[in-house]
């Protein structure tokens, strides 16, 4: 039996099978827990972020950057990859990681979402979808075969099994039409071949139905895969239904398994799923509005570029050990911003997942010493989405 509020690593057999989840500690007051999900890259620490690296890139910043940073993980995109530079060339480099020099865990997304958001999507079949691709206009299609096979050619650590992110706001009937498909594809990823040690993970769809999430789930675990994922989230509806979503998929995922929401990077959301007993999270948001001009704190996110920032000589956050926030003040980052510096996005980007990723340590530390609930209540109590900054 797990003990709660305790680390529980210490005496435990080096395991080092892929697809492994080890639980090594519960918060006693929530569904949060720590682990160790192991890949063929490596143990991931978890509560974990992924930083999204779309095109084999995090963008502005090297490899050696993220992993300098302590991330044992991050995020590339099949759809975009396969479009440029082609999965076939990349498996010809030896695959993703030897392509990008990155000696972590790989997560490839499905495609499916890039495919679902596409503007000009044509037709949704039983084997797959027809589209437009987004850089010339030309015919493309993709489903669940050559989802797993771009993954496959890839060689990433886990493959998302491909599905049909179901719209906000969606009919009913649309939405359980829409599950019914992600649950045929998912039996069709199960049965492809992958590459060696390469992990698949479900994905929980269901919209803003709860009993639709709750048969997807379930039958997902039925099929049987190495971990889940909770889909359909983040995709326009509001806030306050993000949270329902994720109650009603977790409860239906088992254990022993790591569960991942998808497209989720608000520090309160994260920790609020984590105490719902989610255990990976990947967002764009940490280098997207970092090419805007703002930044992730402990507090919330606020526009560097604003004229009070002329002047201040202090750090973009007070207290922060970051190598932006050691060397360089608000005033030159604001005027770095407004002259389109490149440098900017770098040192914007470094600060805004050094904040992501002290905060998920933070998180995993205060679920082992088994005071998870006290942490996140005192966070949440300082955190805004807009940030009031001094």
């Amino acid at each position: 039996m797990i003990a709660k509020g305790r680390d529980l690593r210490q005496g435990v057999a080096d395991m080092t099978t892929p697809g492994l989840f080890e639980i090594t500690a519960r918060d006693p007051d929530s569904s949060a827990r720590c682990g160790c999900l192991h890949t063929a890259h490596g143990c991931v620490q978890t509560p974990v972020f992924m930083p999204v690296g779309t095109q084999a890139t995090v963008k502005s910043l090297t490899p050696e950057d993220v992993s300098g940073l302590g991330f044992e993980i991050l995020l590339g995109n099949t759809y975009h990859l396969n479009e440029r530079p082609g999965s076939d060339l990349v498996q010809r480099m030896g695959g993703l990681h030897r392509f990008m020099n990155w000696k972590g865990a790989i997560l490839t997304d499905s495609g499916g979402f890039q495919v679902w958001s596409l503007a000009q999507l044509n037709k949704i079949t039983e084997e797959g979808v027809t589209f437009k691709s987004h850089l010339d206009g030309s015919e493309q299609f993709m489903g669940p075969v050559e989802s797993m096979r771009i993954q496959r050619e890839l060689g990433s650590d886990i493959a998302m099994l491909f599905d049909e992110c179901i719209p906000y706001p969606a009919t009913p009937e649309y939405a359980a039409k829409a599950v019914d498909r992600t649950l045929r594809w998912a039996g069709v990823c199960k049965a492809q071949p992958r590459a060696q040690g390469q992990l698949q993970f479900g994905i929980v769809q269901g919209g803003a139905y709860a009993g639709l999430r709750a048969r997807c789930a379930s039958e997902l675990v039925e099929i049987g895969f190495d971990g889940y994922a909770i889909g359909g989230v983040s995709v326009g509806e509001p806030d306050e239904l993000i949270l329902p979503g994720v109650e009603a998929s977790v409860s239906h995922l088992p254990e022993d398994k790591a569960r991942y929401l998808m497209g989720v990077g608000l520090l309160d959301q994260m920790l609020e799923s984590i105490a719902r007993g989610v255990d990976m999270f990947d967002c764009v948001l940490p280098t997207r509005i970092a090419r805007n001009g703002s930044a992730v704190t402990r507090r919330g996110r606020f526009p560097v570029k604003n004229a009070r920032w002329k002047e201040d000589p202090r750090p973009l956050e007070e207290g922060c050990s970051c190598y932006t926030c050691r060397n360089y003040s608000r005033a030159y980052l604001r005027h770095l911003i407004n002259c389109g510096e490149l440098l900017a996005y770098r040192l914007l980007s470094l600060h805004n997942l050094h904040c992501m990723q002290v905060v998920m340590a933070e998180t995993r530390e205060a679920i082992r010493e088994g005071h998870f609930t006290a942490y996140r209540q005192e966070f949440l109590k300082n955190y805004r989405k807009i940030a009031e900054v001094d």
